[in-house]
C-alpha cells in the first residue's frame, strides 16, 4: 500500500487536460527530420523532442550546416503544435476543485510536463492560484522519461520519493515513478489504458484524477 502523499506530481495533458495528438506531432516532426536527410536509424525509436535531439547531432557530426536550422525549426513547430491546442483547450472543470482540496490537506502539487510552458499556462490560466510548481519543457534542467525531471520537481517542495505520488495517464511516466521510487497513479482520462498503466507500474489506477480523494492513503487526512 502507497503511504499519503505530501506532494504529487501531475501530468498534464491527458491528465489534468484533454490529450495532445502526439502522433500527428511526432508525423510532422519526422516529415521534417526526412526533408534533413536525417536516417531513420538515428530517430526511430526516440521520443518527438529526443528525435530533434539525436538528429540535431547526427547533422552536426556529418557538418551539415543546416543542423541548427533544423533544431531551431523542429522545436518551432512543436511549440506551434501545442499553442494552437492551447487555444481551444482548458483544464478539466474538476481540476481547480481538486487541487484546492489537495492545498486543504496539506498536499502539494506540481505540474511537470514535456510541454512548453505558454501552452500549459494558455490552458490553465490560474494554475499559480492552484499548484505549487510547474516544470514544463522550456523551464526544466532536464525532461521526462529522464528521472531527473521528477527529482527536479520534487525538490522544489523539499519532498522526497516515499512522501511523493506521480498521477498521469502515461505509461513512461508510472516506469519513471516505478524507478525514483514514487507511488504511481495512472488515470484513464488521456492515451493509455489499465492493462498498459498496471504493466508499466501503476499502484493504483482510476478513471481520472477526480478520483483521487476517494483513495484510502487521501481520504485518511480528511
Amino acid at each position: 500500500m502507497i503511504k499519503a502523499p505530501r506532494t504529487i506530481l501531475f501530468d498534464f495533458d491527458g491528465t489534468l487536460a484533454p490529450n495532445l495528438d502526439l502522433p500527428d506531432m511526432r508525423r510532422q516532426v519526422i516529415e521534417l527530420t526526412r526533408a534533413n536527410q536525417v536516417p531513420e536509424d538515428i530517430w526511430r525509436d526516440h521520443y518527438i523532442v529526443e528525435i530533434i535531439t539525436a538528429s540535431r547531432d547526427w547533422m552536426l557530426t556529418q557538418q551539415m550546416a543546416a543542423a541548427e536550422r533544423y533544431f531551431a525549426a523542429a522545436h518551432q513547430l512543436i511549440t506551434d503544435i501545442e499553442l494552437q491546442a492551447a487555444q481551444r483547450t482548458r483544464v478539466f472543470d474538476w481540476v481547480p476543485s481538486v487541487l484546492t482540496q489537495l492545498r486543504s490537506l496539506s498536499v502539494r502539487s506540481t505540474v511537470i510536463t514535456r510541454n512548453c510552458e505558454e501552452a500549459v499556462r494558455l490552458t490553465f490560466p490560474d494554475i499559480e492560484v492552484f499548484a505549487d510548481g510547474l516544470f514544463a519543457r522550456d523551464n526544466s534542467q532536464h525532461l521526462k522519461p529522464d528521472p531527473r525531471h521528477f527529482i527536479e520537481a520534487m525538490s522544489s517542495t523539499s519532498a522526497d520519493a516515499d512522501s511523493t505520488w506521480i498521477v498521469s495517464d502515461g505509461a513512461m511516466d508510472m516506469r519513471t515513478g516505478r524507478t525514483v521510487g514514487l507511488g504511481c497513479i495512472g488515470v484513464l482520462s488521456g492515451s493509455n489504458n489499465r492493462d498498459q498503466l498496471i504493466e508499466a507500474g501503476a499502484h493504483v489506477v482510476l478513471s481520472d484524477a477526480s478520483e483521487l480523494l476517494q483513495l484510502p492513503a487521501l481520504s485518511s487526512l480528511i
